[in-house]
């Protein structure tokens, strides 16, 4: 029995302008996380998450309903994010060597910054998902893929195998492998992961404003989200390094984007 999405599809291939608006609606959240997670700059996203939309909707007619809608979503949206050359994610990353310099220099007991809780709070948070999430580009584009599909949005192997048009066998050793680097780093380095590290949030504050990679007046992801931080020792089993991820909220996206979609298909 076919989805209600799927449903969608096939009115929206036979040209119903509603069906398609509403296929849209469905769809956005998750390309548009997928992006953000891949690309790290909310902008860099939104540009991306409006192309990766169009492809979807231009090639609905592809769709075989051989897998599920979503699936397809995905493999579209892996596709187009693996050439996507974003206008400030390829300045950030760098190596894991460079990244642990980053994270080593720079702390501060006191925040020179802000003494608001309320400010400091959302600051502290913004330190913690740029932090984590600027670390998934010390991975080259396929192995972060991978890791994104499995650990944060929870694909199995054969799914994520699925999307990334590889075998299973393949995406489980890249899987493998990301996760040992992404894992051995925040282990060495990140308090949050490993308390016997002496990083913290909090004193990253003040360097990372003055290093133009966090703007307080500008915050790209605590607003998102009730803070992820508190949620990490809330997550049971799992490892940290793996916490660390799934507990940052899923974003909207930026109602523009649908906007535009609309005013692109001319779909009333």
């Amino acid at each position: 029995m076919k989805d209600t999405i799927e449903i969608l599809v096939e009115k929206a291939n036979s040209g119903d302008r509603k069906a398609l608006e509403l296929v849209v609606l469905n769809i956005k959240d998750y390309v548009y996380n997928l992006s953000l997670k891949m690309l790290l700059y909310p902008e860099d996203a939104q540009d991306a998450t409006q192309e990766i939309l169009i492809k979807v909707i231009t090639h609905l007619s592809t769709f075989n309903y051989r897998s599920k809608f979503k699936t397809w979503v995905y493999r579209v949206s892996t596709n187009y994010l693996l050439t996507y050359s974003g206008k400030n994610n390829n300045e950030f990353a760098m190596h894991f060597d460079d990244y642990a310099n980053l994270i080593e220099t720079g702390h501060s007991g006191t925040v020179r910054y802000s003494v608001n809780e309320g400010e400091l709070s959302l600051l502290e948070e913004e330190v913690k998902v740029s932090c984590t999430q600027g670390l998934l580009l010390c991975l080259n584009s396929v192995d972060r893929m991978v890791y994104i599909l499995s650990v944060i949005l929870e694909f199995n192997s054969v799914e994520g195998a699925e999307i990334m048009g590889i075998t299973a066998e393949n995406f489980r050793k890249k899987l493998s492998r990301s996760r040992t680097k992404i894992r051995n780093f925040l282990n060495n380095k990140c308090g949050l992961a490993n308390s016997k590290n002496p990083c913290r949030c909090n004193k990253k504050i003040d360097f990372l404003i003055d290093q133009k990679i966090i703007n307080p007046k500008d915050l790209r992801f605590a607003r998102f989200s009730q803070r992820s931080i508190d949620l990490v020792e809330q997550l049971g089993e799992l490892e940290k390094s793996i916490a660390m991820y799934r507990s940052v909220p899923k974003a909207e996206a930026p109602i523009k984007i649908f906007n535009s979609i609309k005013e692109t298909l001319a779909i009333d």
